[in-house]
């Protein structure tokens, strides 16, 4: 028999799923919460956030959503995108084997810099992927006043 050294990071994956399982026991996804009030979202999409030709980009991946189960809105300069993946209810529980894809509500919201014009906002939808660009404000121009 040889002696084999010991080597702590052949056991951290195990160790890192342990952690996982005993976070997701003691705070489970809010589809499982019966009390709504508990859960602010089941998922949150991934978003990409940029700056492009002078204006602010969000680009958010919602594929499975529909364009009507999304909005956007914007107040006191906090961009809030909130919508809906409905779950595939022709499929029994029991017939799944394995399930990994999030449904139901999710909520995201993004703070402005002061310099962006809400009035022209655009937001598009293609391929999955939400695309919202916010032109950023024109900068105020100083202006001589003339004494009379």
């Amino acid at each position: 028999m040889s002696i084999v050294r010991w080597d702590p990071w052949t056991t951290l994956p195990s160790l890192q799923e342990r952690i996982n399982r005993i976070f997701e026991e003691a705070f489970p996804k809010s589809s499982t919460v019966k009390d709504e009030a508990f859960a602010i979202a089941d998922w949150r999409p991934l978003v990409d956030t940029y700056e492009e030709n002078g204006a602010i980009v969000i680009k958010a991946e919602i594929p499975g959503v529909k364009k009507e189960d999304v909005s956007i809105d914007i107040k006191d300069n906090v961009l809030t995108l909130k919508g809906e993946r409905s779950h595939e209810a022709e499929i029994k529980e029991e017939n799944y084997y394995r399930r990994e894809r999030s449904y139901g509500k999710f909520h995201r919201a993004f703070t402005l810099p002061d310099a962006v014009d809400p009035n022209r906002i655009d937001a598009s939808y293609k391929d999955g992927v939400l695309k919202i660009t916010i032109p950023k404000a024109e900068e105020p121009t100083a202006k001589k006043i003339e004494i009379k």
